[in-house]
């Protein structure tokens, strides 16, 4: 399992530029808001979703103030219908808790069954994660989270999600 001190070390082995904040324990984007943590306009609400038959899995990191519309996403994905997945599937897949939806999660996914999904808004820029633990937020540019998970062998891709949500 990737643990918070395992992120720090793959970014570092990488030579990846990044910086982090710690803050008490959140399990939502309101209450990391109500931390004052710095840069809070480019941390990412993260959702993991599945399909209505459990085959496809998807982690989404959304600009913070998007609603997730996911019968939007189903359409721009080409999926069966999604709703959230549940604390016992992000145990088993991501051996994350609730609260703790990162994309460095992934790195925990061993049979890639998660697609990895990002919101454009972060392309070409910073985008803040936890490293795998909700007391911390690591900044990192998006390019960089790309080529960590890519090369771990995890499917990504980026979406332009409506500009209105």
């Amino acid at each position: 399992m990737h643990e918070r001190d395992d992120v720090v070390r793959i970014l570092e082995e990488n030579g990846i530029d990044f910086f982090s904040e710690t803050h008490k324990a959140v399990f939502s984007i309101q209450e990391l808001e109500e931390a004052g943590v710095e840069n809070s306009g480019r941390i990412a609400k993260n959702l993991f979703l599945r399909d209505d038959k459990k085959r496809g899995y998807y982690l989404v990191s959304l600009r913070n103030d998007r609603i997730a519309d996911l019968k939007a996403l189903r359409r721009m994905i080409g999926s069966r219908p999604l709703s959230f997945a549940s604390e016992d599937d992000l145990r088993s897949i991501l051996q994350l808790g609730k609260g703790e939806v990162t994309p460095f999660g992934l790195l925990n996914d061993s049979e890639h069954r998660v697609v990895f999904i990002l919101d454009s808004f972060f392309s070409g820029g910073l985008i803040g994660v936890h490293p795998n633990v909700n007391t911390e937020t690591v900044f990192l540019s998006s390019g960089d989270l790309l080529s960590i998970l890519q090369g771990y062998g995890t499917e990504c891709s980026v979406i332009a999600f409506d500009t209105d949500r």
